[in-house]
């Protein structure tokens, strides 16, 4: 396997499992990055640049990150707390009064962040051009009845969290969340990610495809039995949050990029996963840091924690950010990110002074603990 980049001396356990992760775990494209204290310590990248195709994977390819675009648009509503312009116990109807209805008028911006505002999926799941219109999804998500009391437990909004977001930043700024993230984040802190992809920038990103591991990694990839009927049941919750964009839309499809789905659909380098959350916990290299300590305990602290109404598994949420445990293993228990489903992973441990991206165009069956990006991060846990 050709491997390009740098890897700073201490850090070549890493390198070595992003080597073994295309001789055994099957991947075909991806890149992985560490920062630590503010300081770039690994950059690598392999493979190709579409998981069925041949042209090589360079530095600058970026991939869609599929549900690792929650953690990175959570860093929106709480810059707009830390500007004191969005409050997190304020209820969300104070922003957005078209949601006080059907007994949502207690959900709080924090229930929205931490999953427990009940609406994880929709009565009627809308079109791919629905979603992405700008509109329908906030209309769906204003009308509909919770699936339980908001506030009292938790479920994994998978789709829902686009809308829900991207409202209540609309209604705080007058901006979308994709403009604000642009504006505020990633152009002063010189991230290639974006959520609504410029034409611009399309040139750069490779197609992403489904894979099976293969035979010879040895791995248990069949989930439990509960978990495994609840995305088998039509009805149950786990496949109706899933099923919120029903037909689930091409990833390829360049309109569906340029969309603003910060659920779902934003694209980046895993140097910008790593470096955006390194800027969560200090001062990265010729940058600054997007977070003050304050605003970084809030995102780390935990929400939410306990059975999962929808991933019907055990699962931990700060204000935006999946925290470490058995359902998704970070680096340690200060650990803070999210996982998207198929590969990807960015978090941030304040305690190690790491902030962590991995990319891949490879897409598996995993949800929350991919065995490539688990296998860097244990690399990573051995290398500090």
């Amino acid at each position: 396997m050709d491997v390009h980049g740098t890897v700073a001396e201490g850090f070549e356990p890493v390198r070595d499992a992003f080597v073994r992760n295309f001789e055994v775990l099957g991947d075909r494209g991806a890149a992985v990055s560490v920062y630590r204290d503010g300081r770039k310590v690994v950059d690598l990248w392999a493979g190709t640049r579409d998981a069925e195709g041949t042209e090589p994977w360079t530095e600058d390819t970026a991939q869609i990150v599929r549900s690792a675009t929650k953690g990175v648009a959570a860093a929106v509503p709480l810059l707009l707390h830390q500007r004191g312009l969005l409050d997190p116990d304020a209820p969300v109807g104070s922003y957005w009064p078209e949601f006080k209805t059907g007994g949502k008028e207690r959900i709080l911006v924090r229930d929205v962040l931490a999953h427990r505002a009940g609406i994880p999926a929709l009565d009627r799941g809308l079109t791919a051009a629905e979603a992405a219109d700008g509109v329908s999804g906030a209309r769906a998500v204003a009308a509909q009845q919770p699936f339980w009391e908001p506030g009292t437990g938790h479920g994994y909004h998978a789709q829902t969290y686009s809308w829900l977001l991207s409202e209540l930043v609309l209604r705080a700024t007058g901006r979308t969340l994709g403009c604000v993230l642009a504006e505020e984040i990633a152009e002063p802190l010189g991230l290639e990610f974006w959520i609504g992809l410029p034409e611009a920038e399309a040139h750069r990103v490779g197609r992403v495809a489904p894979v099976e591991p293969p035979e010879s990694a040895g791995l248990r990839t069949r989930p439990r039995r509960n978990v495994s009927e609840a995305y088998a049941d039509p009805d149950s919750l786990t496949r109706r949050a899933f099923a919120a964009i029903e037909p689930l839309p091409d990833e390829n499809d360049p309109a569906y990029r340029a969309a603003e789905l910060p659920a779902s659909n934003g694209i980046g380098t895993a140097r910008a996963l790593a470096r955006f959350y390194g800027a969560t916990i200090g001062v990265v290299e010729d940058g600054a840091r997007i977070f003050t300590p304050a605003t970084t305990a809030l995102a780390a602290r935990e929400h939410s924690a306990g059975p999962d109404r929808v991933l019907v598994v055990n699962t931990r949420f700060g204000a935006g950010y999946m925290l470490h445990g058995p359902a998704s293993p970070l680096l340690s228990p200060a650990s803070f990110g999210h996982p998207g489903r198929g590969g990807s992973l960015g978090f941030a441990d304040p305690e190690a002074g790491i902030g962590f991206g991995y990319v891949t165009n490879a897409l598996a069956k995993s949800v929350t603990a991919d065995p490539r990006a688990q296998a860097l991060v244990r690399a990573l846990r051995s290398a500090l």
